[in-house]
């Protein structure tokens, strides 16, 4: 795991809203999971992504987070959440505590949500540097400046949250439908692979159909049909003496009989009376 990370004794009795009891930053690390049951922890946290994804889970359904998300968490909440696999989060957190923190921090309405956006990360990434750095360097010497660090990181984190809004499926992966149609079209006379476009766009094969069928209006293997009869109108015409056979194999197709069926069905004619037809008409 690649990380900055510093723990803090706690100081049951002081006279600060707030103090840190560790500071962190995590990336490049797709095992980063983490699984706390109701009660574990007494004190507060706040986690934002700068980069990457990651989900957290809240009454069994799970969220993903990406750049500018963030979640908080009150004490003894369960918590649950970890880094994608696929494109590790970099996230940086602090776990704080304070006498009267709880008050605070539901006079100010965070106790509404476990989850939220930031609009700007820039000024909050900033703030928990500067905090990470002086627990690194002076870990309680200087508990006011610690406190201080603190109360600034939290006061900035409350003016760049705004509820979190899941983003809706259909909305981003229509847009990687309509991404993936030219590489579609340029493999389209490869083996089809209904499994391996669904993961392209980041779906099950049911909802990329559905999806697709409602970017097109027509299903994947339909669009799919269209582009491998294209271009065998193309090679008919531009290499008249190879065989049938032989360009249906090029369009993806192993077998001869079945390429013409596909073809009457969309022309009306055969490859044989096509390839006679426009060549004749490119000859006149």
């Amino acid at each position: 795991m690649v990380m900055r990370q510093r723990h803090l004794p706690t100081i049951p009795k002081h006279r600060f809203l707030c103090l840190p009891v560790s500071v962190g930053w995590y990336w490049e690390e797709p095992n980063h999971v983490v699984k706390r049951s109701k009660g574990a922890l007494n004190e507060f946290s706040i986690h934002f992504v700068l980069d990457g994804k990651g989900y957290v889970e809240i009454e069994d359904k799970s969220y993903t987070l990406k750049q500018g998300d963030a979640f908080i968490y009150f004490p003894y909440e369960r918590q649950q959440y970890g880094s994608s696999e696929e494109d590790p989060w970099n996230i940086r957190w602090v776990h704080f505590y304070g006498n009267k923190l709880n008050e605070f921090m539901m006079d100010t309405g965070f106790h509404r949500s476990t989850l939220w956006s930031l609009k700007q990360l820039g000024l909050l990434e900033e703030a928990h540097q500067q905090l990470m750095e002086e627990a690194e360097r002076h870990v309680l010497l200087h508990d006011t400046r610690l406190s201080t660090l603190t109360y600034a990181l939290l006061t900035e984190f409350m003016m760049q949250a705004v509820p979190f809004m899941p983003a809706k499926a259909n909305a981003p992966s229509t847009v990687r439908i309509d991404e993936l149609l030219p590489r579609m079209q340029e493999q389209a006379c490869q083996p089809f692979d209904l499994d391996y476009w669904a993961d392209q766009a980041g779906v099950s094969t049911y909802y990329f159909c559905k999806l697709f069928r409602k970017t097109t209006r027509m299903t994947p293997l339909s669009f799919v049909t269209l582009c491998r009869i294209q271009f065998s109108k193309e090679r008919l015409l531009e290499q008249p003496d190879w065989p049938v056979k032989r360009i249906a194999e090029e369009c993806g197709y192993p077998s001869a009989s079945y390429f013409n069926k596909r073809f009457l069905e969309h022309e009306g004619m055969t490859p044989t009376e096509f390839r006679d037809l426009y060549s004749r008409r490119s000859f006149i």
